[in-house]
């Protein structure tokens, strides 16, 4: 399922993360690690319009913009060659690539040839921030076609998954993840249903286990709750110490999802572990 892995990294305090989730990855599945850090280049167009266009007209010269582009492109290259180190005393199978241009645009263009992407919650702007998901991330996740994984700052070994399933198409697109990252990483599973209907979430977690049987898992247990879903999520992973979060890409209605973000929006912007975002 998985044999190339897209690894979005910045320089920030994710990347080193970013790196070793995508190395325990690339270990056991023996999979292409395809490591890509993309020079932003929106900074000089915002720069050019707020230079036309501001109250005190101030476009930047030809020499400042080559100035800031080649140190800009000398910070990809080292982040590039740290990067390069690690993956190379780790023994695995990977390349390495710098593009400029918009990062949302690059990522989803360069995860076509990949099964996953890797990305860090925020990038190298993210103490400016208090909570909120970084704006590329949040952009890619609604555009990119495939699944990504979105870390924390810390790495932690995967020995324990939690998995949301409601029975929706969504969720059941979560289910073989969940089934094989737990088979090739030997982490016990949890399959959680947040829904007040006894019946449907009996019959929800009944289908779960009957697809998940398969896999031969070393554990498998099942949870039942109800609530607000992107809550539960998250105060299951704290109540049970999962290390990963799997979950189908979902909201409540257009009009929700655009206003306050989709449960599975809600749930990375909340949760302590990494999420593996399913589409």
């Amino acid at each position: 399922m998985i044999k190339s892995i897209l690894l979005a990294i910045d320089g920030s305090n994710y990347t080193e993360a970013i790196l070793k989730y995508g190395i325990d990855l690339a270990q056991k599945t023996d999979a292409h690690l395809r490591v890509l850090t993309v020079i932003d280049i929106r900074i000089f167009e915002w720069a050019v319009a707020i230079g036309v266009e501001g109250f005190a007209p101030i476009i930047p010269s030809t020499a400042y913009q080559e100035e800031s582009q080649k140190i800009l492109e000398d910070k990809a290259e080292k982040v590039l060659e740290r990067a390069g180190k690690v993956l190379k005393k780790a023994s695995v199978s990977y390349e390495l690539e710098k593009v400029s241009g918009s990062p949302v645009e690059i990522i989803c263009d360069r995860s076509r040839l990949a099964d996953l992407v890797i990305m860090g919650s925020r990038g190298e702007f993210g103490s400016w921030r208090d909570k909120m998901l970084g704006a590329t991330l949040e952009a890619t996740s609604r555009l990119c076609i495939k699944p990504i994984m979105v870390t924390e700052k810390e790495h932690k070994s995967v020995t324990n998954i939690l998995v949301a399933y409601d029975g929706s198409n969504n969720s059941n697109k979560a289910l073989p993840w969940a089934g094989y990252l737990a088979r090739q990483l030997n982490a016990s599973l949890t399959v959680l249903t947040v829904n007040s209907d006894k019946e449907s979430a009996e019959a929800a977690i009944k289908e779960a286990s009957a697809y998940l049987a398969s896999y031969k898992l070393r554990k498998l247990n099942t949870i039942i709750s109800e609530g607000e879903t992107e809550i539960k999520i998250v105060e299951t992973c704290k109540e049970i110490k999962a290390d990963m979060i799997i979950m189908g890409s979902y909201g409540h209605s257009r009009i929700r999802e655009a206003i306050l973000g989709s449960t599975t929006v809600q749930v990375m912007r909340k949760s302590p572990v990494p999420i593996l975002m399913v589409k």
